[in-house]
């Protein structure tokens, strides 16, 4: 089975030092004040991109989009000039896959020039925000051209990404996902116990922030030690 690997969150040049204590592979940027993929600011991305040297993936969500393909498209610019090597672009408010298509492919348009990725996301709790089903998303990601699609929640209030969707239909996605090329990423409030759930439906990326903070607490300091634990843990 292939490797799964950790996408560890972070909102500052000082957590993600942290992670990197803890021995992280892969960042996640974003700026939850604004947001389930709320956009930090440019200046962030470089100090967090200066930090890492080069030395492991970072990405850097750009907002829970509403349908404004220009404004996606343009803040896709800004976070590639960044250097930022994955973009996530939440499908907030769209509420049709065409809607969705356009604002993807002008996303993607947007960052051609750049080796930059891009990962399209929905919500598992869609039906809370009046949102896209997530079952489109490698459909519409394989439409668009681009990298991967991501499952996450929109709401933070405890509830995880497996209160929302069954082990099969994640399962169905990864499969249909890798199917068409993509990567298979998923969030959502999730905890250690949940990781060997996702590593045998498929998931390529797992997002986590509640997990590696002090007492399960989202908006708790960073621990390195628990960065340290699930990235041993889940090295093969």
């Amino acid at each position: 089975m292939p490797l799964m690997r950790l996408m560890i969150s972070v909102v500052s040049a000082t957590e993600a030092s942290q992670a990197l204590m803890g021995g992280a592979d892969f960042l996640d940027i974003k700026n939850p004040a604004e947001g389930s993929l709320g956009a930090q600011f440019p200046r962030v991305l470089r100090e967090i991109k200066e930090l890492s040297s080069g030395k492991i993936e970072i990405s850097a969500a750009i907002g829970d989009m509403p349908n404004l393909p220009g404004t996606a498209a343009l803040a896709a610019l800004g976070a590639a000039t960044c250097g930022v090597d994955y973009i996530k672009v939440g499908l907030h408010g769209l509420r049709s896959e065409g809607e969705a298509k356009l604002l993807m492919r002008e996303v993607r348009d947007a960052v051609r020039e750049f080796n930059t990725s891009i990962i399209a996301a929905c919500y598992a709790d869609y039906e809370r925000i009046g949102s896209l089903n997530p079952e489109c998303l490698p459909r519409l990601a394989a439409s668009a051209n681009i990298r991967g699609c991501l499952v996450d929640t929109a709401v933070k209030d405890g509830r995880t990404l497996l209160d929302f969707m069954n082990p099969d239909t994640l399962h169905s996605l990864a499969e249909q996902a890798h199917g068409a090329g993509l990567l298979f990423a998923v969030a959502g409030a999730l905890q250690e116990q949940d990781l060997f759930l996702l590593k045998d439906i498929g998931a390529d990326i797992v997002g986590l922030r509640t997990a590696v903070r002090r007492d399960n607490n989202r908006a708790g300091p960073l621990e390195p030690i628990r960065v340290r634990s699930l990235v041993e843990r889940f090295k093969t």
